[in-house]
């Protein structure tokens, strides 16, 4: 190949996201990409007439080579998830494609396989698995905590759960949580959002409905009811149900019969239920929009999810949680927040709770043109709203009455503390210079303990 050529092709597999090389029939490196050097700590000029093993370490080399594999048998690999040793001795998980190369006549020259970093998706899985008790719930929150716990009490029976709180606080994940941790695991879990259907369509689908019990109705349709057999069935915003709604549900809850619409014969269920309100049912029970049997009916087991704004300690964390989200499943640079983002996002309200605050760090990723994401790459409303806390004449509550330089102290004393006092990977976590952090940390009057995360702890 001329010389000329040679060099567009190392641009084009410069370019590239994913580590990439090349080997000939001996598994020698012919080609070494830069995210390649990047994922192992090797130079290219040092993998270049090396074989593979030697560069890679790692131990399905000897025993289990995927390229290996893909030259003597002609079939690719893909998403093979493996640990190769960098250069460094970090252990680095990564995931492995590989086809093979052929000359003109057909003839097998070598092998190629591209990799993929992982250590940024474990992070993510490992960060699932010590904060987390059910799916995608991020929580270190004492209440949080406690319904924890009480889920994995409640999961274990059939009793019917209400579950109350704010748009946005997660209740459909806590229902899947009590569905994921039952006996009900490996049945269906089926949702319907009585909120989002006109009232006159709801009783048909969760009911059902037999062959001409109207108009259109040509023939059987079983409704949600059915679908949920031996699983669970998740009523969301039930207090949006019209009340001949509720007596036929009262009904199913106290005999777990239910009759489809046009059917003169009831059909049982064994479904467990499990509800769901963004509005104080006991208000709606006063007001008459609510059945007060059927509430007190589904209250055996009621769940209340704080709103993000009283569980402000979990704010940073959520928000790397979803940094890290943005990196996995976005495919996104982002290096963190700037210190004085995060102790804006303290201040601020979250009126959309846990929901906005993801939806403001996908947005804010998506804008910042280097990574970091800094105070005007904020929506503009929520910076207007934050810039109305923070200016507010009216008299100080518990949450305006901290201020910038407290709030990002204890946002820098919280990661401080994750970092075990270690000041380099503090800041590497923030995406700063220890000397940046360290001038931070003399501004706020925050001082490391005698023992460090840079010194060995005592015995």
């Amino acid at each position: 190949m001329k010389p000329n050529n040679l060099n567009h092709t190392r641009i084009i597999l410069d370019s590239i996201a994913d580590g990439l090389f090349t080997v000939d029939s001996d598994f020698n490196i012919t080609s070494f990409n830069r995210a390649a050097e990047k994922i192992t700590g090797v130079s290219r000029r040092q993998a270049i007439g090396k074989p593979c093993w030697r560069v890679f370490r790692t131990g399905i080399c000897d025993t289990g080579c995927v390229l290996q594999h893909s030259i003597k048998t002609g079939e690719p690999v893909v998403n093979r998830e493996i640990t190769i040793t960098n250069a460094s001795g970090g252990r680095v998980p990564i995931s492995v494609s590989t086809a093979i190369l052929k000359d003109a006549s057909g003839r097998v020259i070598g092998g190629v396989e591209t990799f993929r970093d992982l250590t940024a998706e474990k992070a993510l899985r490992a960060e699932l698995a010590d904060h987390l008790a059910f799916e995608n719930i991020v929580a270190r929150d004492p209440q949080m905590q406690s319904l924890f716990r009480l889920v994995e009490a409640v999961a274990a029976t059939d009793v019917t759960v209400l579950i109350e709180g704010e748009s946005g606080t997660g209740k459909g994940l806590f229902a899947r949580a009590v569905h994921a941790q039952s006996g009900r695991r490996k049945g269906p879990f089926v949702t319907v959002d009585c909120g989002a259907l006109p009232q006159s369509l709801l009783e048909s689908e969760l009911f059902g409905y037999k062959a001409g019990a109207f108009t259109d109705a040509k023939k059987d349709k079983p409704g949600r009811l059915a679908l949920a057999r031996g699983g669970t069935l998740f009523l969301d915003e039930i207090g949006d149900t019209a009340l001949s709604v509720q007596v036929k549900l009262l009904r199913l809850l106290q005999e777990k019969v239910y009759e489809p619409l046009g059917s003169v014969k009831p059909e049982t269920t064994d479904a467990r239920i499990v509800v769901a309100t963004n509005r104080p049912l006991e208000e709606q029970v006063k007001l008459g929009h609510f059945r007060e049997d059927l509430y007190y009916r589904i209250k055996v087991m009621k769940l209340t999810l704080p709103p993000l704004r009283a569980r402000r300690g979990d704010i940073p964390l959520l928000a790397e949680h979803f940094i890290r989200k943005q990196r996995v499943v976005g495919g996104r640079e982002i290096t963190g927040l700037a210190p004085e983002v995060m102790a804006q996002l303290m201040v601020y309200d979250w009126p959309g709770n846990v929901r906005e605050l993801e939806n403001v760090i996908e947005y804010a990723s998506v804008v910042c043109p280097d990574g970091r994401i800094r105070p005007d790459h904020l929506p503009e409303d929520v910076k207007a709203q934050i810039e109305a806390a923070m200016t507010s004449t009216a008299p100080p509550v518990e949450k305006k009455g901290v201020g910038l330089a407290e709030l990002e102290k204890a946002y820098l004393s919280d990661l401080l503390k994750r970092n075990d006092y270690n000041r380099k990977a503090t800041a590497t976590a923030m995406g700063v210079h220890p000397s940046t952090l360290w001038r931070k940390m003399k501004r706020l009057g925050l001082a490391l303990p005698a023992t460090d995360g840079r010194s060995k702890q005592p015995d």
